[in-house]
């Protein structure tokens, strides 16, 4: 007599001292292992096939973006603000020329003065190419940064640095387009001084106005430099 037993797919297992388990049509162990095998190896193809095109796109990306195309950065944009003469300038009065934009105020302790000092340094750094490149101070502390006050305060650093203040609207307006943090922290001093907290970054805009790059705050002077002369 012939026995099946269940579980094991077409084989027959005839019960007998000298029969041998008759093995039909159906895959093999070996087989089955095999073929996991090959769908492990698809998949692991596909997966490496879809993370080498995404990265395709965000590097493509990010080439839009300093090219202007779809996935521009963000940075920058229009303004109307008044300089250290009193003068009302925007953002086109300095269209030809790279701005080296930062953020800070008059006021400031020790931050501004060591970031407004490595702009000038890495200036000097790089000779008469510092003539394509229009150094920027935009006054976060519109209250207390007047013009006058930022004329008497700009030539301590470097002779061609440009102050801009404006109304608290406008200095709101323009920290927007460089996404500039700034707030004002109050202190119990009964002289009514205080302090801004705020971003410190450098910020390298084209002579079309886009930005081209960014110096963090802590930047060595000869690398600003560095970096400036492979761009200019």
């Amino acid at each position: 007599m012939s026995r099946f037993w269940r579980g094991t797919p077409r084989v027959a297992w005839r019960v007998g001292f000298d029969e041998q388990p008759d093995v039909r049509a159906g895959p093999s162990f070996e087989g089955l292992l095999q073929m996991r095998r090959y769908i492990g190896l698809f998949f692991a193809v596909v997966l490496a096939v879809a993370i080498a095109f995404g990265m395709r796109y965000m590097m493509g990306q990010q080439t839009a973006s300093r090219s202007g195309g779809v996935g521009q950065v963000t940075i920058g944009g229009p303004f109307t603000l008044v300089n250290q003469d009193g003068k009302t300038v925007t953002d086109k009065d300095f269209r030809g020329r790279y701005m080296l934009v930062y953020f800070g105020y008059t006021f400031c302790p020790d931050v501004c003065p060591t970031s407004l000092a490595t702009i000038a340094d890495a200036l000097d750094m790089i000779g008469k190419k510092a003539d394509k490149v229009v150094p920027i101070l935009i006054t976060i502390d519109p209250e207390r940064d007047t013009p006058a006050a930022l004329k008497a305060y700009v030539p301590n650093f470097y002779p061609r640095l440009v102050g801009l203040s404006g109304s608290a609207a406008q200095i709101k307006a323009v920290a927007k387009e460089y996404r500039v943090y700034y707030a004002r922290v109050d202190s119990e001093s009964k002289d009514g001084n205080y302090l801004m907290d705020h971003s410190a970054i450098t910020y390298l805009m084209g002579p079309d106005g886009k930005y081209v790059t960014h110096f963090s705050h802590g930047v060595k002077a000869e690398d600003m430099a560095k970096k400036l002369n492979s761009i200019l």
